[in-house]
């Protein structure tokens, strides 16, 4: 691809898609969401999430049709959650970039590490 692609352009969906599906929590919730789950064990699985951003993921997902949600009627009432077909697809990939993550972290920590020393005693920032 070079730099005349419209994958690279500022109004191409790519954009929009990516930062909807690859931030923090979409990437932990289709973590989580290997198999249906309720609204409340989905928040419990995921330490630090509200409710609040829990349920703006949630339908931003289901919006994306990553995502499906189901009312439960019954003796009790809830919502589940559960995976898309084009939710499953992503999987794969999501999978093997949490297991880098994973395998990385301490070597990315020892860099930010490093760094910081290093600016912290240059006391001169650069501009990422």
């Amino acid at each position: 691809m070079d730099k005349n692609d419209p994958v690279y352009r500022a109004d191409c969906p790519s954009r929009v898609i990516l930062d909807q599906i690859a931030d923090k929590w979409s990437m932990m919730v289709l973590a989580v969401l290997h198999q249906p789950r309720r609204f409340n064990e989905i928040k419990r699985r995921l330490s630090g999430v509200t409710q609040r951003v829990l349920t703006q993921t949630l339908r931003k997902l289901e919006r994306n049709g990553m995502v499906s949600r189901r009312v439960l009627t019954g003796r009790i009432l809830g919502v589940e959650y559960a995976l898309t077909p084009l939710g499953q697809s992503l999987q794969g990939p999501f999978s093997i970039l949490f297991e880098w993550t994973v395998e990385n972290m301490n070597v990315i920590q020892n860099c930010q590490s490093s760094y910081d020393a290093r600016e912290g005693a240059t006391g001169a920032k650069t501009p990422l």
